[in-house]
């Protein structure tokens, strides 16, 4: 059996982020659990590669390999900051680029991280009904991480470990086991 390929998208356009972290510590914790191969893209380095392309065919480079990256994997952590009540535009940027049936039925855990409690919202009315678009199947467990929860880049805090922990028993549940 092969591997399950684990892909995580940093939505940030900063290096180091919050959100760089948390997507870090899911992609680890999916790759642990299930067996898996993780990586994580990093929107902030394929960034000008991907903006120079409005449409598919205008693809190249690591803007061309990033879409594929997204469009192969067998799981993915969708991760964004949120600023002024929405994800990043890059983000979508990508999701734009990419096929509509390559992510049908693929497992999202989704992510995102910003300034105050109320931004968790983005998670729920945005980002889900993204994936939901391309009928991807996501975990019912989203998380949700606010500066407080941080040191830096390093979570400290265990109720965002706690969401991990179930957001990582459910994709169990439906990635099923692996040897």
């Amino acid at each position: 059996m092969t591997q399950l390929r684990i892909l995580g998208i940093n939505g940030s356009l900063r290096k180091p982020s919050r959100t760089g972290a948390l997507t870090r510590r899911a992609v680890d914790a999916l790759a642990l659990a299930l067996n898996g191969e993780g990586r994580v893209l990093e929107i902030a380095e394929v960034w000008s590669s991907l903006a120079a392309a409005t449409e598919r065919e205008e693809l190249h480079g690591p803007g061309k390999d990033a879409v594929q990256a997204v469009e192969t994997a067998d799981f993915l952590v969708v991760a964004s900051p949120v600023y002024r009540a929405s994800y990043r535009g890059s983000l979508k940027h990508l999701f734009d680029l990419v096929h509509r049936p390559a992510l049908s039925e693929r497992p999202v855990l989704l992510l995102a991280t910003g300034g105050s409690p109320g931004h968790g919202l983005v998670l729920e009315h945005q980002l889900r009904p993204l994936m939901a678009f391309f009928n991807a199947l996501t975990l019912p467990t989203a998380i949700y991480a606010t500066e407080t929860d941080f040191a830096g880049t390093e979570i400290t805090n265990p109720a965002i470990a706690e969401r991990l922990e179930r957001a990582v028993a459910e994709a169990k549940r439906i990635v099923g086991p692996r040897n």
